[in-house]
């Protein structure tokens, strides 16, 4: 199961897993991103390529208009997949 909870109009919270499954729905919920905002993974457990590429869309979109997405609470496991997909240089990762 995969959520995403708008704690603040800019800090939102990631839950459960983000994969094929679920990439549809984050997709639609990232379009209501605007401006520059914080992703807070702390309950995220997995992200798949399909999460991965729905959140280089987000992050696509938002850096046209002079915007970003800060990722932050991460564990090892995400890190590394970040990592090893090179997105740490695309996100700002905290």
């Amino acid at each position: 199961m995969f959520t995403v909870t708008f704690v603040e109009p800019t800090v939102i919270r990631l839950a459960g897993r983000l994969d094929a499954s679920s990439a549809d729905q984050a997709a639609a919920e990232f379009q209501k991103i605007a401006g520059s905002a914080t992703l807070d993974f702390k309950e995220l457990e997995y992200i798949s390529s399909a999460g991965l590429g729905v959140l280089f869309a987000a992050q696509k979109r938002l850096k046209s208009a002079g915007h970003a997405l800060k990722l932050v609470n991460l564990n090892s496991h995400l890190r590394d997949v970040f990592k090893f997909a090179r997105f740490d240089l695309v996100f700002d990762i905290e």
